[in-house]
C-alpha cells in the first residue's frame, strides 16, 4: 500500500486492502457499525477526501475519484466518482489521474 501524503487517513480495523493500492490524504475507510468493513481489491487508487464506508467490496483495478462517497459495491476495472459515487467508466482504470497504476 502506498500513502503518498502523511495527512489523516482513517482505516477501520476490519478493513482489508489489497496489494499495490494508493490512498491519498483525508481518505476514510469505515465500517457499518456492526464490525463489517470494506474489502478493497488489488491495484486500486483512492483519491483525496474519498469515503468508502459499509460492508462493501471494491474490485481490482478500481479508481475512486477525489471526494467520492462509495456506499455500494464497485466491480473490477471501474472508475467511480461523485456523491454518492457512480460508475463513470469501465476498463480504463486510472484514466482520471495523472500517473495511472
Amino acid at each position: 500500500m502506498e500513502l503518498p501524503h502523511c495527512l489523516p487517513i482513517v482505516v477501520h480495523y476490519n478493513a482489508k486492502i489489497g496489494k499495490n493500492c494508493t490512498l491519498h490524504q483525508f481518505v476514510t475507510i469505515g465500517g457499518n457499525g456492526r464490525g463489517k468493513a470494506p474489502i478493497i481489491g488489488d491495484n486500486c487508487f483512492v483519491g483525496a477526501g474519498a469515503v468508502i464506508i459499509g460492508d462493501i467490496k471494491i474490485g481490482n483495478n478500481v479508481t475512486v475519484g477525489a471526494n467520492a462517497v462509495v456506499t455500494k459495491d464497485v466491480p473490477d476495472n471501474a472508475t467511480v466518482g461523485g456523491v454518492p459515487a457512480k460508475i463513470l467508466h469501465y476498463n480504463h482504470p486510472g484514466m482520471f489521474i495523472k500517473n495511472p497504476i
